[in-house]
């Protein structure tokens, strides 16, 4: 059975990796800008502005000479970019290496640059990790809010503002004669848990890392923590993401899971 889970873990870890150097992977996030007026947007060519007939998306104006294609049409004049979310998205691209997609946020919409080559993307050796370890699958028990309870969840770039999320339930982990109620958002169809432990800043990423996972019909949630992985902002600079709240940062160490990204110069990525 260890084996297996062994097994599974190291193709997990290769789907990582292949994921992050992805055309629009984590490493090749260059700038992510928000769009309230005809403006440019650095790392992509045009003019990109709101629709002016206020529906989602931006509008970009352009000329052949631009290479900007949307769903494989070159923009010669002007045209529009649909969101990140929408059925379908659009599919914007500015050379063989740099894309983009639009995405919304309540400041409206932004315009997230692409590139393959950037420096994080070439500058990128492998994600350190823990090796799988069966004695961090663990079982915690979930207790469902009626309704959810709101949650303030600070961020990387937000100076100190929390961001309201909605939490389903509550996470209550025992471990070491303590007990420990956690707090983790919706993701999909999954739970997303942002925690930090005291490997956090020593030997994994200091920010924190992340966690899915989904309750059981018996009321129970497994926290199978050799699946925890680095957030975003690990990978590029241009990430925001969210900050453990302080009932997520947990006193001990897990040492399961993933540990930091790691340069072809044998030193982190992103010194902290």
């Amino acid at each position: 059975m260890t084996e297996e889970a062994t097994a599974r873990y190291a193709t997990f870890a290769e789907r990582r990796r292949e994921a992050a150097l992805s055309p629009q992977g984590s490493l090749a996030l260059i700038n992510t800008q928000w769009v309230s007026q005809e403006q440019s947007v650095w790392g992509a060519p045009g003019l990109w502005s709101p629709r002016p007939d206020g529906e989602p998306g931006l509008m970009v104006t352009a000329v052949a000479s631009d290479h900007i294609s949307i769903d494989g049409v070159v923009v010669d004049g002007q045209a529009v970019a649909s969101p990140k979310g929408e059925q379908p998205a659009s599919d914007v691209r500015f050379s063989p290496t740099v894309s983009a997609t639009v995405i919304s946020g309540e400041p409206g919409y932004a315009l997230r640059v692409f590139d393959q080559k950037s420096e994080d993307a070439t500058g990128f050796s492998h994600i350190d990790h823990y090796d799988y370890d069966p004695d961090w699958v663990l079982t915690a028990s979930w207790r469902e809010i009626p309704g959810g309870s709101i949650v303030g969840f600070e961020h990387l770039k937000d100076d100190g503002n929390q961001r309201d999320e909605v939490v389903p339930g509550d996470i209550i982990l025992e471990w070491g004669g303590e007990s420990y109620t956690l707090s983790a958002f919706k993701a999909g169809s999954a739970l997303q848990l942002v925690f930090a432990d005291a490997t956090s800043g020593a030997e994994t990423y200091s920010v924190g890392r992340f966690l899915f996972c989904a309750p059981q019909p018996d009321g129970t949630i497994t926290l199978d923590f050799n699946y925890a992985v680095l957030p975003p902002c690990a990978f590029s600079y241009q990430y925001n993401c969210p900050l453990p709240p302080p009932n997520n940062r947990l006193p001990f160490a897990i040492r399961a899971g993933e540990k930091q990204v790691m340069a072809h110069s044998g030193g982190l990525l992103h010194p902290e």
